[in-house]
């Protein structure tokens, strides 16, 4: 308790060097954390458009259908499937699917396409398909015969709202499925990712294929993102007992090249913040060295009137961070507004960004246990580590040489 005291009296007297370094520790700590939440908010912007575009945070399918799709590949046990997930409470919603590619065809002009067929309610649970729908009219009836076509299959077959598109596909059954649909709608732009896309209602779509009521897929979201591997795991685990074919997988593994190059983009963030550290350590390194230094004499009384070595280190020590603490509580307080501002508010672009049919004009930081913890533990952590050198510094100076320096 008596170096504590005495620590924090030693703060109060050197308020100068204390004020040094707490403004060193409060900037750094600031930075840090404010970079790591707009770089976490960055990639949690982007993953919540990826996924809420069209494939969801697990998708599940028959067996091998996500890496061999076939018509036949269906899933047929709806009910047992949608009760495995009304019954987990992560889930927060799920669609079904169908799909087909297919040869469309207006007028002269022929292209091939791929068929979607959707559940209209349910769909704009799980994908942002209603927003992206700007020209016409969203499915208002599950059973609607009529078809919503992305913009590139409208450039194509310079066709547009109130005109008609044929499709020729191969149904379930080996028939051939061709039919006639009104255009009600255009979807996205040409950049979007189903801008070669014609969406039937589910009914339509499965009637069109000779399906009856199986479906090919089924895409859910859940409540808590950053959990949904685990959730999918314990789905397969669930639907497993009931139906051994059936396969549930997270987004990360539905496309694992996206995955792989945010992991790698991530890294290269971490390694800038690296330097951004390594930078408030040397600064924190400088300010605690030069504290010691200038103490030699008073070390030397410590030493003199019989104190040990390891007591001056331990002195050190508790002062480096009992201000890196008080520093710490400082910063906090200074983050709070910061952090709502850029979580609510956040920079806004020159100019809106067209991503696949959905506009986008701010950029927010997001607040995660990593951005708010990381800072902290990498404060202490080089704390730690240049208190070290300034410690050993002091404990090794002999009562003469200290009263011999100036």
């Amino acid at each position: 308790m008596m170096l504590f005291k005495l620590a924090f009296r030693n703060i109060l007297r050197q308020r100068r060097r204390s004020l040094l370094t707490g403004l060193t520790i409060v900037g750094g700590f600031v930075l840090c954390t404010f970079t790591f939440s707009l770089v976490e908010g960055a990639w949690g912007n982007a993953v919540d458009f990826y996924t809420l575009d069209s494939i969801g945070h697990i998708q599940v399918h028959w067996a091998d259908y996500e890496r061999k799709p076939k018509v036949h590949k269906t899933i047929n046990d709806r009910r047992l499937v949608e009760q495995t997930f009304s019954a987990n409470d992560d889930v927060q919603a799920f669609a079904p699917r169908v799909y087909s590619p297919a040869l469309a065809y207006a007028g002269t002009k022929t292209i091939p396409v791929t068929v979607i067929g959707v559940d209209p309610d349910l769909e704009a649970k799980v994908s942002r398909l209603k927003e992206k729908t700007k020209i016409g009219q969203y499915y208002n009836n599950a059973h609607m015969r009529t078809a919503m076509i992305g913009a590139g299959i409208a450039k194509s077959l310079a066709i547009d709202v109130g005109d008609e598109i044929a499709l020729i596909s191969q149904g379930a059954d080996g028939s051939i499925a061709n039919d006639l649909y009104p255009v009600t709608a255009i979807v996205g732009n040409k950049s979007s990712t189903d801008s070669r896309v014609v969406y039937l209602s589910l009914t339509t779509a499965q009637e069109f294929l000779s399906l009856g009521e199986s479906v090919h897929e089924y895409v859910l979201l859940v409540r808590a993102p950053n959990d949904n591997e685990v959730v999918a795991k314990a789905l397969e685990t669930a639907l497993h007992l009931k139906i051994p074919e059936i396969t549930v997988s997270p987004w990360q593994v539905i496309d694992e090249t996206f995955y792989r190059t945010m992991q790698s983009d991530k890294r290269a963030n971490r390694f800038i913040l690296g330097i951004l550290i390594f930078i408030i350590f040397i600064g924190v390194l400088n300010t605690v060295l030069m504290s010691v230094l200038e103490r030699t004499r008073e070390f030397g009384v410590i030493r003199a009137i019989g104190s040990r070595p390891s007591t001056i280190v331990q002195l050190i020590f508790i002062e480096t961070m009992m201000l890196t603490t008080l520093c710490l509580l400082v910063s906090i307080i200074l983050l709070v507004p910061i952090l709502a501002w850029l979580v609510n508010v956040g920079f806004s672009l020159p100019e809106p960004v067209d991503l696949g049919g959905m506009t986008f004009s701010q950029i927010r930081g997001g607040v995660t246990p990593l951005a708010l913890l990381a800072p902290v533990a990498y404060i202490y952590s080089f704390t730690v580590l240049v208190t070290i050198l300034p410690a050993i510094r002091a404990a090794s100076v002999t009562p003469k040489t200290a009263m011999g320096s100036h």
